[in-house]
């Protein structure tokens, strides 16, 4: 459903069925969404020390109406918290507080605070409910849908977790306001990615509205944040664990981008948003070096993320490693099996498919040229 500036997403997955809400000012109006969920006088809400003070408070007054106890949780911000030490004690927390299997604790924040809340709802009691609030862009469209919870091992980025859908998810675009540009940008990767994996005229539409998008224009933002879910949403009902190869389209740049990112430290140095843009990009071009896609498909997308003011190559990144290293950070992503790495790469624009034939010696020769090439210009 669509109403101007107001949209509704049913998602079904495994027979795990709930809604997405988007509309602007949604938070003022949460008591009501949120209140069919109440199951006792508690309210739990776990958010990270950035948030408590841009929204947490919004919240609590919105929830006002419901005359709950809210308590809540402010873990510290960033990448890094995604750790074991964390997630113990959030779950020591939810317990403490008397959190049962039919409760449903509220994530407030990013994709971090969505992953390790997630995650946790999964083990506590065997397995709780919980609520998606996202607050940043490349939550609302991508992370806070689909199920994957997770935190990160010393050796690689989302390597402990679990499947687990949330109740409800409720955005409000009105959060973006708030948001460095830069961190809006990093979630418009992931709206672009929709487009190139397997729809052009979304694609083309992004490209067009680009500007909108990051002028505030709220129905470019309702629209693309719709359009974005509604395609994850679809591909994750087909395959919600992996199994046939379909959800592996999601991760599309993310090859390329977690290794930017390993290399980078997982670190503010280079949001994942960024990495999965320059991941693209690289997609885009070693595509072109295999000869899958026409010469000039690569630079057009490559010029389409760099108006969003994303990264596009190895240098805007601050990578100058050797295209070996990077490749060793590969060998610790999820879809590496006896051995193979399938990458996700692309025909054409909205043409994206997994490569299972790829060498990764030859891959070590492509980032190679394109360090020299980052260099000499």
């Amino acid at each position: 459903m669509n109403n101007g500036q107001k949209a509704d997403i049913y998602v079904d997955i495994s027979g795990h069925d709930y809604h997405v809400h988007i509309e602007q000012n949604l938070l003022s109006k949460c008591a009501d969404y949120i209140a069919p969920f109440l199951k006792n006088d508690k309210i739990l809400i776990i958010t990270d020390s950035n948030v408590e003070r841009a929204i947490l408070p919004e919240l609590t007054r919105a929830l006002l109406p419901l005359h709950a106890e809210i308590i809540t949780y402010i873990m510290p911000a960033g990448e890094p918290s995604k750790n074991w030490a964390e997630l113990e004690k959030i779950t020591n927390w939810m317990i403490l507080n008397g959190v049962e299997r039919s409760s449903h604790v509220i994530a407030l924040g990013g994709g971090v605070v969505g992953d390790i809340v997630g995650f946790a709802a999964h083990i506590v009691k065997r397995g709780c409910h919980f609520i998606q609030i996202p607050t940043s862009l490349l939550a609302q469209v991508d992370s806070s849908v689909g199920g994957k919870t997770a935190i990160n091992s010393p050796m690689g980025k989302n390597l402990i977790g679990a499947f687990h859908q949330p109740a409800m998810v409720l955005i409000d675009p009105n959060f973006l306001n708030s948001l460095p540009k830069r961190h809006v940008a990093a979630g418009f990767a992931e709206i672009l990615k929709y487009g190139l994996i397997n729809d052009a005229d979304f694609f083309q539409w992004c490209s067009e509205n680009v500007d909108a998008f990051f002028d505030g224009d709220i129905d470019a933002r309702i629209y693309a944040i719709k359009t974005s879910i509604a395609s994850k949403a679809a591909i994750v009902a087909e395959d919600e664990k992996e199994l046939s190869g379909t959800r592996a389209l999601l991760n599309l740049g993310h090859t390329f981008g977690h290794a930017l990112e390993a290399e980078t430290g997982f670190s503010e140095i280079l949001l994942h948003g960024e990495g999965v843009a320059a991941g693209m990009a690289l997609a885009a071009r070693y595509s072109e070096w295999r000869g899958d896609i026409q010469a000039g498909i690569a630079d057009n997308i490559a010029a389409i993320i760099k108006r969003a003011g994303l990264p596009t190559n190895l240098a805007e990144c601050g990578i100058n490693c050797a295209g070996e290293k990077l490749v060793e950070h590969m060998l610790h992503d999820k879809k590496l099996t006896g051995g193979n790495l399938p990458f996700l790469l692309m025909r054409g624009i909205g043409e994206t498919y997994l490569a299972k034939d790829v060498d990764l010696s030859d891959v070590a020769a492509f980032l190679n040229d394109e360090k020299a090439r980052g260099n000499a210009a």
